[in-house]
């Protein structure tokens, strides 16, 4: 069974950049799961460190309001992986999950480390690209002009172990298909 992951959709990410696209895929991903009646998890990340735009108790740790009428299941997390101490797998095996859809930000920590962390564990991962994003840029890192999304998607691609694709190509495959 498909399920899907929200990563990270929160008011301390969202609202630092123009996020409608990445936002409206992951929305219309969400409705497709809840049409269907399959699971869907909130990943919602909580730092302790001052000044983290995450930081726990603060208005950045809330589901941004695109998504949060939609977050029945929500699981905190500490790290960039969905997996690392959290109850996440329990939940995935009660729910016979063998197939993951991964959503949500950013891109380059939570998204790519989530990812990686799911096929260790044997589950087949679809990454959907455009339902993605990052508050980060080239300049972020020291690297005017480096586009981390692309590289991110790039690598996991390339990796032919995380299917890659956009939004419409999985409407195509899973949607519109038998699967």
């Amino acid at each position: 069974m498909k399920a899907l992951l929200v990563i990270d959709v929160q008011n301390g990410i969202v609202n630092y950049g123009d996020f409608t696209e990445e936002l409206a895929f992951i929305q219309k991903t969400i409705l497709e799961f809840k049409t269907k009646d399959l699971p869907i998890f909130f990943m919602k990340h909580l730092d302790n460190e001052e000044g983290s735009s995450l930081l726990e108790g603060s208005e950045g740790t809330e589901l941004h309001d695109a998504v949060k009428e939609f977050a029945d299941i929500v699981i905190e997390k500490r790290t960039p992986s969905s997996f690392y101490k959290t109850n996440l797998a329990e939940r995935l095996k009660e729910a016979d999950v063998d197939h993951l859809i991964i959503t949500g930000f950013n891109t380059e920590y939570c998204c790519m480390f989530t990812s990686i962390a799911a096929f260790d564990r044997g589950y087949k991962v679809t990454y959907i690209e455009n339902a993605t994003g990052t508050m980060n840029t080239g300049e972020t890192y020291g690297m005017k002009g480096f586009d981390i999304k692309d590289f991110v998607e790039t690598v996991l691609h390339w990796s032919d172990a995380i299917e890659v694709i956009t939004y419409d190509e999985y409407v195509e495959k899973y949607v519109g298909g038998s699967k």
